[in-house]
This record gives structure tokens, C-alpha cells and sequence, in this order.
């Protein structure tokens, strides 16, 4: 304690001007989220914080920077991330959203939970001191998203939650999707007191929920919702006083429709903040990361002021962290950037605790650790995996089977229904009409479960297709034209222990592997990136014309997303929450 109090004295003389600063920023516009306002000022920094706005000049410091009348902006927060699917670890993340000027995640490593249960999601986050942003923890709350209806690796119950949610990283529970709170289940509801009881909020994932509903949801404390497709959705929301992360991901494209209806609404925007939630490596590079929400506001309608607050002191005050984070005013962290115009948002330097962490572009490489070995060994399939195991069998000459109809640019699909001829006792895919097979094959060696349903939307001609990164379970989902292909993608990303697999013609064609929790890359992002490309390319000479195809086949089989998904035990009725048959008559 006495140490502390040391050092809390220096930093507390350093604001009054009598010592001196680490840090002097002159000649800058400070963008006060707090006022409003944009005016001259100097800032000083110690201590990793910031120590005073227009200091007394004749302090001092011990380093001076001119800013050249470039914008101040506090660092952006992104409120809602899942950082497996960016394909990267934490290190190598680092190097590809702090150029974009993102210095927090607020992230809710619940995929990594599903694989390796706890001891997955601490591996994911020891040392994060070293990284050059703030990594926060929003405790997963589906661990496993649907019990009884899936297989994971992992599995994180209440008393793991409470356990979880004292430690100093925790911000929050995360998403909790609407049965678990409007079937009034137990085992959630325990995980939601004990996030109020550690005082953090708890998340939410309020997909497809009307007015009626979404008075039980915000009456169980889920304080946010990040899954609103429509502006509508938005409003209702805010009126119940949820606010609403507004994303903006690889496959989920919300972001411009939301907030051209705030500007034209004109709606108060304290309340809105932004996040990713799932966004590869490449769209971060090529886009960015939260900058690109911003940038999206900027160009709907959107003040620059509002829209820095959307991604600053608004989601800081959300997860009760403004007296730390989301504003450039003493005592806060040293998280800044510099920007040229503040109409585009590309940072010239990015500041995490008052030093360099990017420039021009380009942040300093942070160093690989060393993950648990057995994190690198978690794909494992039956060695009697055959083709027989993705048949559809029917003993009639036609079938009508449901059908996962895509939504392009969302992650919600419709249920269609659709007749299929039958072959020699079995349904096959139809590609001719993009009526694909989707199966999804259990992978942590329990049981060697397969199920097999259709698909609508990947529009291959020929050939396969195959992830092991499958919302929530995250077993191998694999769509294809013909069951050898798809058995031999399975086999590929068994040999790879996870990844992404294109085959064609009993041929692989492209892979990229991610061994770490059959999730993440260990390599740097560039590499990912070249890999990404090649799989991505290789998915577009079989016919398939979606931007992000493997990001978009990681969520079909999610079982808490509207209308339907699929699981190792079978298709599941997301609303119902239950098994649903695939053949529904014959003739």
C-alpha cells in the first residue's frame, strides 16, 4: 500500500504542475466527449494516465511532442468481440486494430470456453498486460450455448461464472441469448446474479425479440443487445432501456442501414455504442476495425463528435469504466490517437498508457507466447468417419425437406421447404438449383455424432467446403455437393487440427490451418491473411460468390440464431429450441 500511495502522490503532483510530466502534447484539437467540444490544448501524461489538460507550461517534461494542430481522440473501445474469429491471437491482433486506433476489447472469449472450457479462456488472456491494448473479459454465459443440443469441449457452469466474475479483467457476463432468460432457466439465471452481485452488467443477444418480449429480457438485467437489423429493432430496444451495440462484421452488415436511421431520426445516441462482434483478419486490414463504425456514422449523418462518443465514453459509461477509460480527462488511461481530419478516420499515432504503440499504419510486433499444448490437439474424429456418415437415407422416390435459406450480408436465416429426388435409397445435394448438403461432424472424440440437413446460398457447383470454427460447439460444419468431397474436407481439417478447407474433385484444393483450439493461428496476421486469400479464392472458382463464405458457414450451425441451425445431434428449431425433423412428407 505504501508503494501505491507513492506513486499515486507522483502522479497526483504531476497533474498540479509541480513535478514534472512523462509526456507533454502541444499543439493539438482536443475532441472533449464529455462537452462536445473541439478546442486548442496541451496535454500531459505520467504515470501511464493522463495528468492534466493545459498544464502550467513552466512544469515541464520529460519528452515533448508536437502534435501539428492534429486531433486528440480518445481510444476506441469495441464493446462486444469474439476474438477467435478474427483467426489471430491477442499478439498478433494487436498488430492489425491498434494502427486502426482500437486500444480496448471488451471480449467474450466464449469459443475458446467451448473448446477447452476454462482453462482455454485463461490461456487466452494470461499476460494480456503485454499486449498493446486493453483486453477485457466478458464472462461467457453459454458454455455450452445449448445444452442438450450439441457437443463442446467445454463446459463453464455458475459456480465457474462466479469464480470468473472476481476477477479484476471481468467487465460483464456475456450474451445470453433470449430462452435462457424467457424459459426462466435456472442455471442462467444464477449466472446473471452473480454478475449483478460482482456488480457488472450482463449482455445480451435479443435476436427476433418483439416489444412484449423484450420487456421480460430487460427486467432480467440484460443491459445491450448487439444482434438489431433493423432500426426499428433499435428504437424498441432503447425504449425498454437496452442500449444497442450497433456492428459491423464479415458476414453481419448492420452498420449503415442502423445509423442512416439515427441520423435521420435524429435519435440521442448516448446509448449506442459499436463492436465487431466476428470480423476476419482481412476485412480488419482492408476496412478497419471500430473505425470503420465510426466512419460509417461519419458518412450517414453523423457528427464526428457523436460518433467518437458512440465509440469512447459511451460504451466506457456502459461497462461502468468511465472513471478509467473513453475520455481524454485526468486521470483516465493515456488510450489517444492523433488524426489528420476528423472527417476520415485513418491515425497518424496511436498512444496506449501514454507511449507509442502505432504510427503511420504500422504497431510495434509484440512477441508470441506459449499456449498449452493441449490447446494444439483438439480435432479429433472417428477413424470409421465415412461416406455412408453424410447420407441422407429415404425410402421414397421424393422427399420435401427443410431447408437453411441464407439472408445475404446477415447471419439470420429463413426455414424454406423444398422437394428432392431420391437416389437408390438416399437425397442427395441439388446444386443446380443451390440446394447444397450442410453437415455438421462432432470433433472432440465423444461420441462421433454426424447429422446432415440442406443449405441455400453457397451456390458451388462442384466440390466442398469445410470449418472447424462453428458457432457455439465449434465442431466441423462441412457443405458440400457430394459426400466424398466433404469427407475428405473433414479429414483435412483433422490433419490440420482446425482450420478452413476447399475440396474439389477428391482433391484439396486450398486450406488454412488454425491449430490453436481448432480456432486461431499462431502465425503473424500477414501470414493468416495469404492463407485467408487462398481458401477464399479457391471458394470462388467452385461458384461460391460470398464475400466472407467460410465466416458465414462458421454461424449456420449456431443453434440460438433464427430460423434454424444445425448441431451434431441434428437440425435444431432455433425459436422452439428443440430437434425438428428434416423430411417432413414423402411420396
Amino acid at each position: 500500500m505504501k508503494e501505491r500511495i507513492q506513486q499515486f502522490t507522483r502522479f497526483l503532483e504531476a497533474a498540479g504542475g509541480r513535478k514534472p510530466a512523462d509526456l507533454l502534447l502541444t499543439n493539438l484539437m482536443l475532441v472533449d466527449v464529455y462537452t462536445g467540444e473541439i478546442r486548442p490544448a496541451s496535454i500531459s501524461v505520467s504515470g501511464g494516465r493522463i495528468a492534466a489538460i493545459d498544464p502550467d507550461p513552466a512544469a515541464g517534461a520529460k519528452e515533448v511532442l508536437d502534435c501539428g494542430g492534429q486531433f486528440a481522440v480518445p481510444g476506441f473501445m469495441d464493446a462486444h468481440v469474439h476474438i477467435e474469429t478474427t483467426l489471430l491471437t491477442p499478439e498478433a491482433l494487436g498488430e492489425v486494430i491498434v494502427p486502426w486506433g482500437t486500444t480496448t476489447l471488451m471480449a467474450d472469449a466464449m469459443e475458446i470456453a467451448n473448446v477447452a472450457g476454462e482453462e482455454g479462456l485463461l490461456a487466452l488472456t494470461d499476460q494480456s498486460e503485454k499486449l498493446p491494448f486493453r483486453l477485457f473479459l466478458e464472462i461467457p454465459s453459454r458454455v455450452p450455448t445449448a445444452p442438450g443440443l450439441e457437443t463442446t469441449g467445454g463446459i463453464l457452469g455458475p459456480e465457474e461464472v462466479r469464480r470468473l466474475m472476481e476477477r479484476p479483467e471481468s467487465v460483464s457476463l456475456g450474451e445470453l441469448d433470449p430462452s435462457k432468460v424467457l424459459d426462466l432457466r435456472e442455471e442462467y439465471l444464477e449466472k446473471i446474479l452473480a454478475a449483478m452481485d460482482a456488480g457488472r452488467v450482463c449482455n445480451g443477444h435479443a435476436i427476433g425479440l418483439g416489444p412484449r418480449e423484450l420487456n421480460m429480457y430487460a427486467a432480467g438485467h440484460l443491459t445491450d443487445d448487439h444482434e438489431c437489423v433493423t432500426y426499428q429493432e433499435l428504437l424498441e430496444r432503447l425504449r425498454v432501456g437496452i442500449a444497442v451495440f450497433i456492428r459491423e462484421g464479415s458476414s453481419e452488415r448492420n452498420g449503415r442501414t442502423l445509423l442512416e436511421g439515427v441520423a435521420s431520426h435524429g435519435l440521442p445516441t448516448e446509448h449506442i455504442m459499436f463492436c465487431t462482434d466476428d470480423k476476419h483478419v482481412q476485412d480488419i486490414v482492408r476496412e478497419g476495425h471500430i473505425s470503420y463504425n465510426v466512419q460509417l456514422a461519419i458518412d450517414a449523418g453523423i457528427s464526428p463528435v457523436q460518433a467518437i462518443q458512440m465509440a469512447t465514453i459511451n460504451t466506457a459509461r456502459h461497462f461502468r469504466m468511465e472513471d478509467q477509460l473513453g475520455s481524454i480527462t485526468p486521470g483516465r488511461f493515456a488510450d489517444l490517437m492523433l488524426l489528420p481530419d476528423l472527417k476520415r478516420i485513418r491515425p497518424s499515432l496511436v498512444l496506449k498508457d501514454g507511449r507509442i504503440a502505432a504510427r503511420d499504419g504500422k504497431a510495434s510486433p509484440v512477441p508470441p507466447k506459449r499456449y498449452p499444448e493441449r490447446l494444439f490437439e483438439t480435432v479429433h474424429i472417428p477413424p470409421s468417419l465415412s461416406e455412408k456418415d453424410f447420407a441422407i437415407p429415404c425410402q421414397a422416390g421424393q422427399a420435401l425437406c427443410r431447408v437453411i435459406d441464407l439472408i445475404p450480408d446477415q447471419i439470420i436465416n429463413r426455414e424454406a421447404r423444398e422437394w428432392f429426388s431420391v437416389w437408390d435409397g438416399l437425397i442427395p445435394a441439388d446444386p443446380e438449383r443451390d440446394l447444397l448438403k450442410l453437415s455438421v461432424v462432432e470433433r472432440y472424440g465423444k461420441n462421433g455424432r454426424v447429422s446432415s440437413a440442406f443449405v441455400r446460398g453457397f451456390r458451388l457447383t462442384s466440390g466442398a467446403l469445410a470449418s472447424s470454427v462453428s458457432h457455439d460447439h465449434h465442431n466441423i460444419v462441412v457443405v458440400g455437393s457430394n459426400d466424398h468431397d466433404m469427407l475428405l474436407a473433414a479429414r483435412e481439417l483433422e490433419r490440420l487440427q482446425g482450420g478452413f478447407a476447399c475440396v474439389y474433385d477428391g482433391e484439396v484444393k486450398a486450406s488454412a490451418a488454425l491449430p490453436l483450439g481448432g480456432l486461431m493461428s499462431s502465425l503473424p496476421a500477414p501470414e493468416v491473411m495469404a492463407q485467408m486469400d487462398c481458401v477464399n479464392h479457391a471458394a470462388a472458382e467452385l461458384g461460391c460468390q460470398m464475400a466472407a463464405p467460410f465466416m458465414t458457414l462458421s454461424f449456420i450451425s449456431l443453434p440460438t440464431v433464427p430460423e434454424l441451425g444445425l448441431t451434431d445431434m441434428g437440425l435444431i428449431d432455433v425459436l422452439a429450441h428443440q430437434i425438428c425433423p428434416l423430411i417432413l412428407e414423402t411420396k
